[in-house]
């Protein structure tokens, strides 16, 4: 399977998330499923029924997270320079009627879709690659959009 980058930050926060998931949600939650499958009757019993689903929630995101561990690439962003735009790169962009977007480019975990963009989006596909200067047009759904990269950095 193909490796998929994540910032060292995003990565250490998924850890994190791991780690509280399987040490102390998910204890909880089994104790929770234990007590309300002691009150009798499950057929009737929505403590059971809720716990069970929380338990299947926490379940799937522990298998989530550990799918992207097991293929993340970890990039170091805090050592990346230069006026390319790549995975890491802080991003000023200016469209063609003069709007201005003002973003990061990381991986899909770590992407909120306003500020920190996924690599792998229209636009970030658009972004990586170019330099100051240069102009991209991203396709978007409501269609096409011409943008010039004013400026790339990767430090605060």
């Amino acid at each position: 399977m193909e490796k998929k980058p994540i910032s060292r930050a995003g990565f250490e926060a998924l850890l994190k998330e791991l780690k509280d998931l399987q040490e102390n949600q998910r204890p909880e939650i089994l104790r929770v499923v234990q007590w309300a499958r002691s009150l009798g009757d499950l057929s009737e019993n929505a403590d059971y029924s809720a716990a069970k689903e929380k338990q299947r929630q926490i379940d799937k995101r522990i298998q989530f997270i550990e799918n992207v561990i097991g293929n993340a690439s970890i990039i170091d962003v805090d050592n990346l320079s230069g006026n390319r735009v790549v995975f890491g790169a802080r991003v000023v962009a200016e469209d063609e009627d003069g709007n201005r977007m003002q973003c990061r480019i990381l991986s899909d975990i770590e992407s909120d879709g306003r500020q920190v963009i996924s690599c792998t989006s229209p636009v970030g596909r658009a972004l990586i690659g170019k330099c100051v200067g240069d102009t991209c047009i991203v396709k978007l759904p409501s269609g096409e959009k011409e943008y010039e990269i004013l400026e790339v950095k990767f430090k605060e």
